[in-house]
């Protein structure tokens, strides 16, 4: 299969879906719908001229066009009602599976290569040769973690990796009804132009232990004990993150005294005082945190986190607030690159 008349047309599809939903919004929906209008008929027609093949790479490519092209014709049919938000969700769960399957393709295409990095990264040709290497301990893996399966995880671990270095870890929670196999891809880019290790767990249950006996917490320890056991990683840079249900367990486990975690970076997140007591943390004080919510926050009012700014300053948290004015309640990927380089360099945006 030849890549070069399908995938341009492919990197533009998923660019434009994942900006779509960094823009969702219950009352914007039909004006994000149309920023991927004009990006579906290339992708189309590039895909009626690609043959069946059994080259693995030519197939996973292949599927991706297929899984783009389900998402954007999903994407196309959600209603403008009060449910259609929920409807966006599920047609964009497409998008991550759609890049797990071109991925592979990044050791053989420079394009794709570079899709999946951060743009400081495109012009470092010695960077990016050293990524092409097919390693067995490095990549991605999934552990007990197909998708609909619960409790596993997936993880990257950079293809230039040295056992002579530690690496930072990110351990990343999925938002409620999410998967760690999908959220991975959030993260992807950075960890991977950053050399850092990323796990992306899927909770025990439906979504994350926020009421009731703690039933994940011992396993997202497990998971990290794992990991430390077969690769080198930096125990002051262990950066527990979440979006939405993903970002409040930051708080229920990341504030835990016993938590290894150093940094915590809790996005869109539910908060509430009373957390606090329930998870007996007498180590807020100077502990590292990046707080981020968007302003049109329709889920949980921007209120909220002026409430987790107040209490968490007042108990000497080492605080970093982000408010974002044209986020909703969504992940926003672009926030990642300054979260990192607060966790990795101490810098704050401005």
């Amino acid at each position: 299969m030849n890549l070069d008349s399908v995938v341009p047309p492919l990197l533009t599809a998923l660019t434009r879906l994942q900006s779509a939903q960094r823009h969702l919004h219950p009352i914007h929906l039909e004006q994000v719908k149309g920023k991927i209008d004009d990006v579906r008929g290339p992708l189309q027609d590039a895909y009626v001229t690609l043959p069946e093949t059994e080259d693995l790479i030519a197939a996973g490519v292949r599927t991706s066009v297929e899984l783009t092209l389900k998402a954007m014709s999903a994407f196309e049919e959600v209603p403008s009602d009060p449910e259609g938000i929920f409807h966006a969700y599920r047609a964009l769960r497409y998008t991550p599976y759609a890049l797990e399957s071109l991925y592979p393709a990044a050791p053989i295409s420079d394009v794709v290569n570079a899709f999946f990095l951060e743009d400081f990264r495109h012009d470092d040709p010695e960077f990016l040769q050293s990524l092409k290497g097919d390693h067995p301990d490095t990549g991605i893996h999934h552990i007990d973690n197909e998708r609909g399966s619960k409790g596993g995880y997936s993880l990257y671990i950079p293809e230039n990796y040295n056992p002579a270095n530690c690496y930072p870890v990110v351990i990343a929670l999925h938002g409620g009804a999410g998967h760690g196999r999908g959220f991975l891809w959030t993260w992807l880019k950075e960890a991977r132009s950053r050399g850092i290790i990323l796990i992306s767990p899927t909770a025990r249950g439906d979504t994350w232990a926020l009421m009731g006996p703690d039933i994940d917490s011992d396993n997202l320890e497990a998971m990290l004990q794992s990991v430390r056991a077969r690769w080198s990683i930096d125990e002051s840079r262990l950066l527990m993150t979440g979006m939405s249900d993903g970002g409040t367990f930051t708080y229920v486990s990341g504030l835990r005294s016993a938590s290894p975690f150093t940094h915590l970076a809790p996005i869109a997140a539910s908060f509430h005082p009373m957390m606090l007591e329930l998870v007996e943390a007498p180590n807020i004080a100077g502990r590292p945190i990046y707080l981020t919510h968007g302003t049109h926050d329709w889920m949980f009012d921007i209120e909220v986190a002026h409430m987790a700014r107040e209490v968490l300053t007042g108990l000497g948290a080492d605080l970093v607030f982000r408010e974002i004015p044209d986020l909703a309640h969504t992940y926003p990927r672009d926030e990642n690159p300054h979260i990192l380089d607060w966790f990795l360099k101490g810098e704050t945006p401005s």
